[in-house]
């Protein structure tokens, strides 16, 4: 039996937090994500890369543009609706899911909120349409200390000269428009980052090596190669010098789309236990009667639920417009913890099954190990909300 046969059974309660609306979006997305997603996971896997075809439909679906307005051929929904897209999608695979999260989250969103009009109906619409996006900060020298970045931008005149090698770039291969990230004065320090919308097409632009990785292997990672690139003077993300608070801001949200995604992996993983121990026999009975089996199942239950009401919540608080910093933190880290605990709990319920590839929960658990790293590691977000709790906030 393969990934693919499991009968997917298991409902959260968690569902009554949704409305109407959002009920049926969900229910759309999972029945593309069964339908459409998981019928290529397997050959997505072995090839480590998207099918094209999937591309398309994640466009004609409009999932590709769930936040952007209507107005710029987007679905104009809300972010909570664009969590619940993630989520379903990394139910099924997580390696479409982020690609779906970095467009809407991260890509996107930062031009929905920092771009001037010219800058919206130039790219938006693209990216509604057909076009991929891809968030480019990191580098060698800067993870988790993202200011540290070398990458330089000098002004020619009428358009910007751009220097440097990104790493870690989500969406690289695919992508024909990034954000770039690039100090304009390295004196400054963080004051000097400024963003940048850089196509694909821009002379030098290159997509360099593509990552060989342990999880989310159809999801294209790769490094950026910026040689005297050209970008058009009126490329600028927001303001000059400051995009340090374009990409906090970003990222701060782009963390909820994270723990989306790792209660999708969890979802999906113990979905795939409950059944398989369903199924299972030993000692004459099924697996899923003894105690022990009943307990473990019972533990899983209860931090997925955890984690998707702290997910949920941190979204909702996004899109009531209120303070959500703290709250994003938690999320990812308690969802990425979730996440990794039950996929490995899974394989251990599967005995030697869990661990071959015939069977879909090794996965489940190698796809969740990211999360505690990308968008902001773990003992990242424990200072976040170390330093908010301690302040009062």
């Amino acid at each position: 039996m393969n990934a693919a046969a499991l009968e997917r059974e298991y409902t959260s309660n968690a569902l009554t937090v949704l409305s109407e609306e959002e009920d049926l979006f969900r229910a759309s997305v999972r029945e593309f994500a069964e339908g459409e997603v998981r019928p290529r996971v397997e050959k997505m896997e072995h090839e480590s890369k998207l099918d094209a075809d999937l591309i398309k439909q994640c466009f004609d679906l409009g999932l590709m543009a769930i936040e952007t307005p209507e107005e710029y051929g987007g679905a104009g929904s809300s972010f909570f609706n664009a969590i619940i897209a993630i989520e379903e999608l990394a139910r099924v695979d997580a390696s479409t899911s982020v690609f779906v999260d970095v467009q809407n989250t991260l890509v996107t969103n930062a031009i929905i909120r920092w771009a001037n009009e010219d800058l919206k109906r130039k790219y938006l619409p693209q990216m509604a349409e057909s076009k991929v996006g891809a968030y480019a900060l990191s580098e060698a020298s800067s993870g988790s200390d993202a200011f540290a970045l070398k990458t330089k931008a000098i002004d020619k005149g009428d358009y910007w000269e751009i220097n440097g090698q990104k790493l870690w770039i989500t969406n690289g291969n695919e992508a024909e428009i990034f954000i770039v990230f690039a100090s304009i004065n390295h004196e400054e320090g963080y004051k000097g980052i400024t963003a940048f919308i850089v196509e694909k097409s821009f002379e030098g632009f290159s997509v360099g090596k593509k990552e060989d990785k342990l999880g989310i292997r159809a999801s294209s990672t790769t490094e950026l190669i910026l040689d005297n690139c050209r970008v058009p003077k009126e490329n600028v993300l927001g303001e000059t010098g400051k995009g340090y608070k374009v990409s906090i801001e970003t990222l701060n949200e782009g963390r909820i789309g994270i723990g989306a995604q790792m209660i999708g992996i969890a979802q999906g993983a113990f979905e795939a236990a409950l059944y398989y121990t369903n199924e299972r026999e030993q000692f004459g009975k099924k697996i899923s009667d003894f105690q022990a089996v009943q307990f473990q199942l019972a533990e899983m239950a209860i931090d997925l639920e955890a984690a998707r009401l702290l997910v949920y919540n941190a979204a909702r608080l996004k899109d009531a417009g209120k303070p959500f910093l703290k709250e994003a933190a938690m999320a990812k880290v308690y969802s990425s913890r979730v996440a990794e605990k039950i996929s490995s709990k899974a394989i251990e319920l599967y005995g030697g099954y869990g661990y071959v590839k015939d069977y879909p929960v090794e996965k489940f658990w190698r796809d969740s190990k990211i999360g505690a790293i990308y968008e902001g590691t773990t003992n990242m977000q424990l200072q976040t909300i170390a330093k908010l709790i301690t302040s009062g906030k």
